[in-house]
């Protein structure tokens, strides 16, 4: 398969340098460039934000719509930044980084500790949507469903010996599912827009614990894990689509393949096209599930179980129903996207693989012990949840700094450069970022 072309400008240039296809209309380029940004979406969607966001909702109604807005936009930002960096450099971001530490292991290592940490915390949010999920659809018991839910590796390592595209095409599978859900529900509450459209743009915290939740709910969409691998994703798509990748590995080894301007930047316009796409409606997911949520306010301890309990009597036992499949679908496929980042982290950052099978058990079984922990202690696992992505967002700028960096030096980028425009809007983001979580470190002292 072959990357389409938008014109004939460059129908001189060398075969090799130039996509081929001329003439195909945008839609059909669009949909076969479809599967980067739409995979990272599903890290928008997690098992994470169903924490914060029945937290948000619960808790405070629709005041803290406003950040889920505005964390959307930023992760809209830095996901298009990181897509344009693999596609311009034709490296993800992790190789980068090893480049310029010049492969000296004192900095590498703690780097790549960092990196993995942030990555853990990310999985350990996937495995309890997981786990909650099949406790609260087939009734399995907490105890038991920790460790069938720990079983979703074998699904996980089944499919990476697949075709990418059976990967991509998983992924819109239950994205698809989890999407008609949340519509559903939706629908079915009815909302008050007036409500929604005004705190959606007015900001208030009402107290310190909104903070935490505000917090949490940047977090869970602006994910680290997300950052590093997109750079990977699109640099992967873009080879596989001109023909130079194998199709079949999950992590390739890196090429430096030869792309015209005119193609790089024909490739970014679909990379910048399908990420306001696919994180848009992510963005309305996430506020889907806080306003669902609004109708058993006050109650920031909610959890899962006791809003599935709720629902079933306020609307009848199908919205309950139709919300653990969107868990459990979110759960399945966020765990698979945490498994080719870690991958790429790794193998982008320590320069050489790891077998894939020894490294998902691992990162499972130490996931398993706090988990199994909390429920023998009869902890409310939502608060894991919440508290796993207030660590993601104190882990975000460790790909954000050095994304920013990249992109906004031509040696790296080449044409595809970011204007002062671009830079200036995302040292305003970073900044927000930044102080978001200082200021929550501040409160907590």
């Amino acid at each position: 398969m072959h990357l389409p072309s938008q014109s004939d400008k460059d129908s001189n240039a060398p075969e090799q340098q130039r996509p081929a296809g001329a003439g195909i209309p945008h839609v059909v380029q669009l949909v076969k460039w479809m599967g980067p940004a739409l995979m990272v979406s599903i890290a928008y969607m997690d098992p994470g934000n169903y924490g914060t966001d029945l937290a948000a909702g619960a808790g405070y109604r629709y005041e803290l719509l406003w950040a889920g807005w505005l964390a959307s936009l930023m992760a809209m930002l830095l996901q298009y930044l990181s897509g344009k960096l693999g596609i311009a450099s034709g490296r993800s971001l992790p190789e980068l980084v090893r480049e310029s530490f010049n492969d000296r292991r004192a900095f590498v290592i703690p780097y790549w500790l960092a990196a993995e940490a942030a990555a853990a915390a990310t999985d350990l949010a996937e495995y309890l949507g997981t786990v909650i999920g099949l406790n609260l659809l087939f009734g399995v018991p907490l105890l038991y469903a920790s460790i069938f839910g720990a079983l979703d590796v074998i699904i996980l390592l089944v499919m990476m010996g697949r075709r990418f595209r059976f990967i991509e095409q998983y992924f819109a599978l239950l994205i698809s599912i989890l999407v008609m859900g949340i519509f559903y529900n939706l629908f079915r509450v009815g909302p008050p827009l007036g409500d929604v459209a005004y705190h959606s743009i007015v900001p208030s915290i009402p107290s310190t614990d909104a903070l935490l939740v505000a917090v949490g709910m940047i977090g869970a969409t602006v994910m680290p894990h997300a950052l590093f691998v997109h750079s990977w994703l699109s640099r992967n798509k873009m080879d596989l689509l001109s023909g130079s990748g194998n199709g079949k590995n999950t992590v390739p080894q890196p090429k430096e393949e030869k792309y015209s301007t005119h193609a790089r930047q024909q490739i970014r316009r679909l990379h910048l096209r399908e990420t306001v796409i696919t994180l848009s409606l992510a963005g309305v997911i996430n506020a889907g599930i806080l306003i669902i949520a609004t109708p058993f306010y006050p109650n920031i301890d909610i959890t899962v179980n006791t809003f599935v309990a709720d629902a079933n009597q306020l609307y009848g036992p199908i919205v309950g129903i139709i919300f653990v499949v969107t868990l459990l679908a979110s759960g399945l496929s966020s765990s698979a996207l945490g498994t080719i980042a870690g991958q790429v982290i790794m193998e982008g950052l320590l320069g050489r693989g790891w077998n894939i099978w020894a490294r998902r058990i691992i990162t499972r079984v130490i996931n398993v012990f706090p988990t199994t922990i909390a429920i023998l202690l009869g902890l409310p696992l939502l608060n894991l949840l919440v508290y796993s992505q207030v660590v993601l967002s104190l882990m975000i700028p460790l790909p954000m700094i050095p994304l920013v960096y990249y992109t906004s030096k031509r040696r790296f980028m080449g044409e595809l450069v970011n204007s002062r425009i671009t830079i200036g809007v995302t040292v305003v983001t970073v900044l927000i970022i930044i102080s978001f979580n200082a200021y929550l470190l501040l409160s907590l002292i």
